[in-house]
């Protein structure tokens, strides 16, 4: 690859994490919250290699142009070329087609920077495995606040997995983003989760019932109370909801955190 083209690729690359990390807040369809200074501290190291790699490339020429080597005479007396760099040698500085195709994400980050993950991958993936309870004497007790802030996979272990069945006849409040189900006729509330960054992604969903869906990945608040079905406690036990209420909500600012309901959401 040709060195302006390097040094364009570096100078965008670099441009392209300042501005969703530093100027947006893009980084968060992305990595986590705590990635923004590493987003930051990379697009800084690639801006200062696009500029060493221009002024490096600035030496050899000026280099060369007090020192151009005499090419040998043949015995025909023709001045022949040294290297590579003549009409007879290989020429290795051409980009190869492929390498172009570089630029395309490089640019997305400036000019259209993809979406958040939603219901498109929350549809085609199996949802995430929730743990077995780990605390020796059980869930803690419920609040008695009506209706109950809870996290979609607090619900999801409460149903499959509290003997004490504390759910039951709770209303509760979940926010999250709407999936269609492939299958037609229903919906899930969801929610993706992710590590590091929207790599291992992972969505946990809850099914409602009572109520039609909105469009895909519209950001919903809502309240009901489990959907009975099977025996509550165990894995038998649907992970739904009956319906009473659905609001329509902001994106959270970090919407890759399985986080509670704001509390002015119902």
């Amino acid at each position: 690859m040709k060195r302006p083209v390097q040094v364009a690729l570096l100078a965008l690359g670099g441009l392209g994490l300042l501005h969703v990390s530093l100027f947006t807040d893009l980084y968060l369809n992305y990595v986590k919250a705590g990635m923004r200074p590493l987003l930051i501290g990379s697009g800084v190291l690639l801006l200062l290699l696009a500029v060493a790699e221009a002024w490096s490339r600035r030496q050899p020429e000026a280099d060369g142009e007090r020192h151009e080597p005499r090419g040998r005479e043949d015995r025909h007396g023709r001045e022949g070329h040294q290297g590579h760099a003549g009409g007879g040698g290989h020429d290795h500085s051409s980009v190869p087609g492929v390498a172009w195709l570089l630029f395309l994400p490089v640019l997305s980050l400036l000019f259209y920077a993809p979406p958040a993950l939603g219901a498109y991958t929350a549809s085609r993936e199996v949802p995430a495995a929730v743990t077995e309870q780990q605390r020796p004497e059980g869930f803690e007790p419920l609040p008695a606040t009506s209706p109950l802030p809870i996290t979609l996979t607090d619900f999801t272990r409460r149903v499959r997995q509290d003997r004490e069945q504390a759910v039951k006849g709770r209303t509760v409040r979940m926010t999250g983003f709407v999936t269609p189900d492939k299958q037609g006729g229903g919906w899930y509330l969801t929610r993706i989760i992710i590590s590091c960054c929207a790599a291992d992604a992972q969505s946990v969903k809850v099914r409602m019932y009572g109520t039609a869906a909105l469009p895909a990945d519209t950001w919903v608040t809502v309240t009901g109370t489990w959907h009975p079905g099977g025996t509550l406690g165990t894995r038998s036990a649907p992970v739904a909801l009956d319906v009473a209420s659905v609001k329509k909500t902001a994106r959270p600012m970090n919407g890759y955190k399985d986080a509670l309901p704001l509390p002015d959401a119902g």
